[in-house]
């Protein structure tokens, strides 16, 4: 799947924003990716509250088809019981790791039957401006997660929290490759969540970013949620 980003560049030298074409052929979904227990535990509640059994492993790896990835501002999905899940998206591109903003939306009805299915159905849409690793590695548990749905007519903020509180991406990366294997160019990987503020819910306009206080810069993304008919 070929998706296209801003890449912005921190350099006083030569300031401004390149465009990078990735073209991404393997898709995986880090889940239950946190580094502290009761947060993870946490996670698990709260999907547990709505009927999704417990994870074998954590954390848990899921593949997904490469072509779910969009960068559209709509998504289509079946029925009501779908939700926006604001996560770090990393991928490799002529062997250098970048990094970008995905939600991991995923059908909650289905997922109490199949969480695999249930991440495999909905697509997953991107950001379309990126971060070089490299510029952001050192600080990296100071970058900022946020996510708003919108209720009642208004934006709410629905997650929050900092990267600290999950595992690092070359953590996840260690665990999901084999040993000593290098991620070949075209991976990529949502790296877990933070917890939903109120409860997990749909909603069909959801909007997400990634803060970095450090460089003052961050990447955002909005899409809406359209239900397609179901014919009996």
């Amino acid at each position: 799947m070929k998706l296209t980003f801003s890449l912005p560049t921190i350099s006083t030298v030569n300031p401004g924003a390149a465009t990078l074409e990735a073209d991404i052929n393997r898709l995986v979904i880090a889940g239950w990716a946190g580094r502290d227990p009761d947060a993870i535990m946490h996670h698990i509640s709260e999907l547990e509250a709505i009927g999704v059994p417990r994870p074998s492993a954590v954390p848990l790896f899921y593949r997904v088809a490469a072509n779910q990835l969009t960068q559209n501002k709509s998504v289509e999905v079946i029925g009501s019981a779908s939700s926006g899940e604001a996560e770090v998206f990393i991928f490799t591109h002529q062997g250098e790791i970048f990094v970008s903003l995905a939600s991991d939306h995923t059908d909650r009805e289905l997922e109490s039957h199949s969480v695999a299915l249930s991440k495999q159905l909905c697509v997953k849409p991107v950001a379309t401006t990126a971060w070089r690793m490299s510029e952001v590695a050192e600080h990296w548990d100071q970058l900022i997660l946020r996510a708003w749905i919108k209720e009642d007519g208004e934006y709410r903020l629905y997650q929050e929290g900092p990267l600290s509180s999950l595992r690092k991406p070359d953590d996840l990366l260690s665990r999901y490759l084999n040993e000593g294997e290098i991620p070949a160019d075209g991976l990529g990987m949502t790296c877990g969540t933070v917890a939903a503020i109120g409860g997990i819910r749909p909603a069909t306009e959801f909007r997400m970013e990634l803060v970095d206080d450090i460089l003052g810069r961050s990447i955002s993304h909005t899409y809406i949620s359209l239900e397609l008919p179901v014919v009996a």
